[in-house]
């Protein structure tokens, strides 16, 4: 037990670091939520819209600048808690094949990445909740931090997955971009004020986009609806973990030769 929690620690602390490390991510965590909040403000009018929320079962009326922003700052926390959970991820996949051969655990390994996907899914939503606080005359401020945390965890996931499957860094990107484009799109009632795509429902965003939404425009908290970024959450570490599980690290080349010719 004393080496797991030392293991598990010690790889929360590395993994933390090289998220620390990532200069890109910072950049895009620090800079590119507000922006997207803004030109999605800027861009938007403030014609009220009628939109159907399923969460409430009711329509709502808002103006259309404010359910794009709350919409905007959700596909955003997507993208940064994506790139970041997957680009470190998969920089550490030699290292992380490295402490298996050392005898690391994987379980702590595992672990501690999840660890560090709720922390970093945590200090998204609390930024971009505080920008959206500024910004709108939000209701719950609250519920709605639970959502982007929500969101976060979600995508985080997600990244997690990839960086632990892909081959190459690009095609990670790809999907990553590629599904939260898709999935915020359909879930955004600017453009889609019906809310009726067949299979929205299955998408990671559709419960907290309705949290969100509710909590940031209407008097009404949908609790249950947040809870189905969990199950993304839930079922991507699983199977990341199961990856982990699987995956049997071997020597390199190089060092099986050297040990070879030491025989």
């Amino acid at each position: 037990m004393r080496l797991s929690w030392t293991a598990f620690t010690e790889l929360l602390r590395c993994t933390l670091l090289g998220h620390l490390r990532n200069r890109l991510a910072l950049v895009l965590a620090v800079a590119f939520i507000p922006v997207w909040i803004a030109v999605a403000r800027l861009c938007t009018s403030d014609a009220v819209v009628r939109i159907r929320l399923d969460a409430i079962s009711a329509p709502v009326s808002a103006p259309a600048s404010q359910v794009g922003q709350v919409a905007s700052a959700l596909g955003a926390v997507t993208l940064v808690a994506g790139f970041i959970t997957f680009t470190e991820t998969f920089q550490s996949r030699e290292m992380d094949r490295r402490l298996l051969l050392a005898g690391y655990p994987r379980l702590p390994m595992l672990l501690a990445k999840l660890a560090a996907v709720a922390l970093t899914a945590a200090l998204l939503a609390l930024y971009t909740t505080i920008l959206l606080w500024i910004s709108l005359p939000v209701r719950h401020a609250g519920p709605l931090g639970l959502a982007l945390a929500g969101a976060g965890l979600a995508y985080g996931g997600i990244g997690l997955l990839l960086g632990s499957l892909v081959r190459g860094e690009l095609e990670g990107f790809f999907l990553i971009i590629m599904l939260s484009l898709v999935d915020t799109g359909l879930q955004n009632p600017v453009f889609n004020t019906l809310m009726d795509v067949a299979g929205v429902s299955a998408l990671p965003l559709y419960g907290v986009n309705q949290l969100a939404l509710s909590s940031a425009l209407t008097p009404h908290v949908p609790w249950s609806h947040g809870l189905l970024s969990l199950t993304w959450s839930a079922a991507t570490g699983a199977l990341a973990l199961l990856v982990l599980h699987t995956h049997r690290p071997s020597r390199s080349p190089w060092s099986r030769r050297t040990r070879v010719q030491a025989g």
